[in-house]
């Protein structure tokens, strides 16, 4: 995702948001409730409709440094000034300073990306997909309910490998680690063992399951 202007550094708003982190091409929903961020999103609303989502870090009590831009694609006004707002992800970013912190934090922030590669990255996409699917077929023989990935699944290797760390659910710290690197090889080799670990328990669990039927 190329930023959308030539400028490598800028201020956005940022929004920190505990146990979650957005990827580039991913959809966020938010409800926003709290006061200081409906002042935020009106006032994003009247600018470039772009704000920064950073993971709260529990451990530091404070946000992390490195974080991806969301662009508010479809926006709803409650009665009672509450918002709900469908958000995508656009690039990631590395905050450089804070220029503020109230009403809400606004940073100084760098663009970042993975440093380009003249590696062909298919065969690894395509153990990662093989691996998905596997995890997929059985945690639905082990729920015993139809589970089945979506026929649009990335074919870019650096959209793949954001989309399946998108969908690593509880594991924040492990998701922030996967949006840090800067190397699309290296963010689909750590899927693998993530994907072959999780394949593995659930083998052993079908299988424990299977014996005791």
């Amino acid at each position: 995702m190329a930023p959308s202007s030539s400028i490598a550094v800028r201020e956005l708003p940022l929004f920190p948001l505990p146990e979650l982190v957005l990827f580039p091409g991913r959809p966020l929903p938010l409800h926003i409730f709290e006061f200081r961020y409906r002042i935020m999103m009106n006032t994003i609303m009247n600018s470039d409709r772009r704000f920064g989502v950073l993971m709260w870090d529990p451990v530091r009590g404070q946000p992390a440094d490195i974080g991806c831009c969301a662009e508010i694609v479809h926006f709803q006004q409650l009665p009672d000034d509450r918002m709900k707002v469908l958000t995508m992800g656009q690039q990631r970013f590395r905050v450089l300073e804070y220029v503020r912190e109230k009403p809400y934090r606004v940073g100084l922030v760098e663009w970042i990306e993975d440093r380009p590669t003249e590696a062909d990255l298919r065969p690894l996409s395509t153990d990662v997909e093989r691996l998905l699917r596997d995890v997929v077929h059985l945690s639905g023989k082990l729920t015993e309910q139809p589970v089945e990935l979506p026929d649009n699944l990335p074919e870019l290797p650096i959209e793949l490998s954001y989309w399946v760390a998108s969908h690593l659910y509880g594991v924040a710290a492990e998701q922030q680690a996967l949006l840090e690197m800067q190397d699309t090889t290296t963010r689909l080799e750590r899927e693998v063992e993530i994907l072959t670990s999780t394949r593995n328990h659930l083998a052993a669990r079908t299988a424990l399951k299977d014996a005791l039927a």
